[in-house]
């Protein structure tokens, strides 16, 4: 019955990246086309094709390995004499056609995210409802029930989770919080919160009280799924600073079969839950491949800002060896990130 059911989650698993990637792909895609500029080919998946269709100009392909996806643009990557090549179109136009994909996964979240707060009982607010009984941060801090969160360590809070949020990206246990108590803005310094372990060696902070709720309306349902996705593109970014300032390591990164682990878990606790990793990982890729880094949407923005200053493009082929070595060096960490997955996995 096991098995049955690691199947199963793989399948869900390969399903939600598969869907997440094709639009992403297809964000590059329709940008492209309104654009004219020839697409070549559409993809999803990596390796060889076991399935080709030739439809005028492009060939859609699906390809055997489930990870990853690619819209093969007329001039992206070399010379081309073509008048529809990517090369030969406004530093404008190449912009918003790099930019489709992210905003295609971050939209994608927003819907998701949108559908779960519909399907929600009532929306979470940032008032505190109660604390738990071994709660620190009403005691130590002069947190009170109905005083309403506006900010945590200076980081404003449009909706519940970026309660959760701001807590987690704290590490000391203590956090600077104003609140708005009768009408006034009260800041609460040195809140005492406790500390429980993240799984990887290291430490989180844990909130100790609970939210109120409100009834659903239009505009409070637009408001938190709006917001919630807000948060989540701030998390992702966050983290990666976090990453680079070295509070995280590689250990604390999930790869594909970690992330396959984890939307396996969210399947078996329910369609909200599922849902939720989704609009996650949705939103992480969007977000992760508008980073300025070679072999990404990003990296490819950062070369159109070169241009624009310059005022002259930079040579296609040098910029091609850029982003195959980017590509070669993010296929080695995805090796390294993989493997502690696999650790986990075996520990766990």
């Amino acid at each position: 019955m096991t098995n049955i059911s690691n199947v199963i989650n793989i399948l869900i698993a390969i399903l939600v990246f598969g869907v997440i990637i094709f639009l992403h792909e297809l964000g590059h895609f329709v940008a492209a086309k309104l654009c004219h500029i020839k697409v070549n080919q559409f993809a999803i998946g990596m390796g060889p094709a076991f399935l080709k269709i030739q439809r005028g100009e492009t060939l859609y392909a699906l390809r055997i390995l489930p990870i990853g996806g690619f819209c093969a643009m007329e001039g992206e990557d070399d010379d081309s004499h073509d008048d529809r090549a990517f090369g030969h179109k406004p530093i404008w136009q190449r912009a918003i056609v790099l930019v489709a994909g992210a905003f295609m996964n971050i939209l994608t979240g927003f819907i998701i995210m949108l559908i779960i707060t519909c399907m929600s009982q009532a929306i979470a607010t940032n008032v505190v409802a109660q604390f738990d009984k071994t709660a620190t941060s009403n005691a130590s801090g002069g947190m009170q029930v109905g005083d309403t969160i506006t900010s945590i360590n200076g980081a404003t809070i449009h909706v519940s989770s970026d309660i959760m949020y701001d807590l987690i990206l704290s590490n000391n246990g203590v956090a600077d919080i104003q609140v708005k108590r009768a009408g006034k803005l009260v800041n609460l310094n040195d809140v005492h919160f406790p500390m429980i372990s993240d799984g990887n060696g290291g430490k989180l902070m844990q909130r100790d009280f609970w939210v109120k709720g409100e009834q659903k309306t239009v505009i409070n349902v637009l408001h938190e799924s709006f917001f919630q996705t807000i948060s989540m593109v701030r998390l992702v970014w966050m983290t990666f600073v976090e990453l680079v300032k070295g509070r995280f390591g590689l250990k604390d990164l999930a790869g594909p079969i970690g992330t396959t682990a984890a939307v396996g878990q969210a399947a078996a606790a329910g369609i909200p839950n599922l849902m939720f990793v989704a609009a996650l990982i949705a939103v992480n890729l969007g977000v992760v491949n508008l980073f300025p880094l070679p072999a990404l949407d990003g990296g490819r923005l950062l070369f159109l800002v070169i241009e624009g200053i310059r005022r002259k493009p930079i040579n296609p082929k040098y910029e091609g060896y850029v982003h195959f070595a980017g590509f070669a060096l993010l296929m080695l960490l995805m090796v390294v990130v993989s493997y502690n997955d696999i650790i986990r996995l075996i520990k766990g």
